[in-house]
């Protein structure tokens, strides 16, 4: 999910403790725009786990860092991002791969490449609306014997705990993992609207 952090997005870290406690969540990966200062932030203060993650915006598409220490910028190569993402012992996600407007842009060869360098892949997310590029993605993660996971892509208050996994307590990366594997995806699409509210968001950002 995101905060205040992403240009999109306008839920402040008080917002999120408050929508995740009466969600029931126990454990969240905040993925703000560019920037690991909101993950951090709540990391801190949250009365539950918090995975420090970040999306990076590179010219392929978008890749996730995981367990992340620090920001690695954007507008850098999927490769140099990969390995920062590496260097702080973070895990490497690739998060709607296949999204039509959102998803990484590598024709066949590049993306058998990638998925060596991967350690999990996004086969689920609730903003995106249709079926095809979600069944896509896991097949992918599938082929490549990748664990799949799945978020809400929370942007606003109201889409925190439509999708989630259930899976066991972890501890660190490599048990966050292991744990993954046992998890079982409970998914709900959000409503297409809610990018109304994103699009609007970055606007008044903008300006």
């Amino acid at each position: 999910m995101h905060t205040e952090f992403s240009k999109d997005c306008e839920m402040s870290l008080e917002t999120v403790i408050e929508c995740c406690r009466a969600a029931e969540l126990e454990c969240v990966t905040i993925s703000d725009h560019g920037t690991v200062e909101g993950a951090l932030k709540l990391q801190a203060i949250a009365p539950f786990k918090v995975i420090v993650a970040e999306e990076i915006l590179t010219p392929s598409g978008e890749i996730m860092g995981m367990f992340l220490k620090e920001m690695v910028p954007s507008h850098i190569s999927i490769e140099e991002a990969i390995s920062r993402i590496k260097e702080q012992d973070g895990l490497v996600c690739l998060p709607h791969p296949f999204d039509p407007f959102r998803g990484i842009k590598l024709n066949n060869g590049k993306l058998a490449e990638l998925a060596e360098q991967l350690d999990l892949v996004e086969v689920f997310n609730a903003r995106s609306p249709l079926p095809g590029p979600q069944n896509k993605a896991k097949k992918f993660a599938a082929k490549y014997n990748l664990p799949g996971t799945a978020g809400s892509d929370s942007h606003t208050p109201k889409e925190i705990g439509r999708t989630y996994v259930e899976m066991p307590d972890f501890d660190g990366k490599d048990d966050f993992l292991r744990a993954l594997h046992e998890g079982e995806i409970v998914q709900h699409r959000s409503s297409p609207f809610v990018h109304f509210a994103t699009t609007w968001t970055k606007i008044k950002n903008r300006f």
